[in-house]
């Protein structure tokens, strides 16, 4: 009845489910219902606890190689990543991921590319030949990638990243309502004169900037187009923006709140106000964008930041994952957003009255 391990390697104390059905008073085909999960209409609810109970006295744990062969399994999600080793955000994203995986017993077996395409198709092989039960593809920014070459032959989805060809799901950060979100946390605070420093035009640039413009014309409110300074994703960046827009111009005249492409361009723009007696948040309140881990509140003041939800992406992408291997069918190639949620700290305050 396809039974869990029969016997026991020589010298070895490891228990057998034979010892669990003899402690537990069972058969054997009784413990490899409970631990095949079909006990369910089987087995009295008195018994699978009796089976759990001598198992536990015993330690006993299924042996994992075996229940994979039987399921045709490997209880192994693979996960193809471009930068691992220099993303200060990679460690949410997988932590999101592997303990989703662990909670459904299975484990992630990560690979990083570097960027390589070549590797990328060879690390997509390498898990194809260990017969991962599916693969989550991940980018540490967001952007258009090429689909590496196997990845469409077993379970897959993309993380914070999206197909060229649009040919597999994929979950990403809600960009746009992140913009949004930002403007709000100035516009609620009664700041009327924003601007936005940083980025370029990649599509967390784009979709951020959009969602900022969104909030404020809703507001009839319209952005100078000398505010929007795109000044790339460098702290060097934000003080070049920020430097352009407030060296010189009368208080009466410059913003009282910038909307910053991430953390680091606040840093920037923070620096700069220092500079020129500009105080934070008394004169100027100034957003971030990320949530960089050992930045962000370290930062004189404190960022309020949009955070990027890498833990939640990974979350996201291991559950799709493991539902379309439960389900024997991959969702279908649409694009799920999440939402950025706002860390508040001490940069942004009401606007100041001129």
């Amino acid at each position: 009845m396809g039974g869990t391990e029969e016997k026991q390697a020589p010298g070895s104390a490891r228990p057998t489910s034979r010892d669990v059905a003899r402690l537990a008073g069972v058969s054997h085909t009784a413990v490899s219902f409970v631990f095949n999960g079909r006990a369910e209409g089987n087995l009295s609810p008195a018994t699978q606890e009796r089976i759990r109970e001598a198992a536990a006295q015993l330690g006993y744990r299924p042996d994992p190689v075996a229940r994979g062969l039987r399921r045709r399994r490997t209880a192994v999600i693979g996960l193809v990543t471009d930068e691992i080793a220099s993303s200060p955000f990679a460690g949410r994203l997988l932590r999101g991921a592997m303990e989703t995986a662990w909670a459904s017993d299975h484990l992630v077996l990560t690979i990083d590319s570097g960027g390589d395409p070549a590797k990328e198709d060879a690390a997509v092989a390498e898990l194809l030949d260990r017969r991962v039960d599916g693969i989550i593809y991940a980018a540490m920014s967001l952007r258009r990638v090429r689909v590496p070459e196997g990845l469409h032959r077993t379970h897959s989805i993309l993380a914070n990243c999206l197909p060229e060809d649009d040919s597999l799901p994929a979950v990403i950060p809600a960009e746009r309502a992140g913009g949004r979100t930002a403007a709000r946390l100035l516009l609620d605070q009664g700041h009327r004169r924003l601007a936005m420093v940083g980025g370029q035009d990649d599509i967390a640039s784009v979709d951020r900037l959009r969602g900022f413009r969104d909030a404020l014309r809703a507001e009839g409110i319209t952005v100078p187009k000398e505010w929007v300074v795109r000044s790339g994703g460098e702290i060097s960046g934000g003080y070049e923006g920020a430097m352009r827009i407030l060296d010189g111009t009368p208080a009466d005249r410059r913003p009282t709140g910038i909307f910053c492409y991430n953390d680091r361009v606040a840093a920037g723009v923070l620096h700069v106000a220092t500079r020129l007696g500009i105080a934070v948040p008394g004169e100027l309140s100034v957003v971030g964008y990320d949530d960089q881990e050992h930045m962000a509140e370290f930062l004189a003041p404190p960022l309020t930041s949009v955070a990027l939800p890498h833990r939640a992406m990974g979350e996201a992408a291991a559950r799709l994952v493991l539902d379309s291997i439960d389900t024997g069918r991959t969702p279908p190639a649409t694009v799920r957003r999440l939402a950025c949620p706002v860390i508040s700290r001490a940069s942004v305050g009401p606007a100041p009255s001129r």
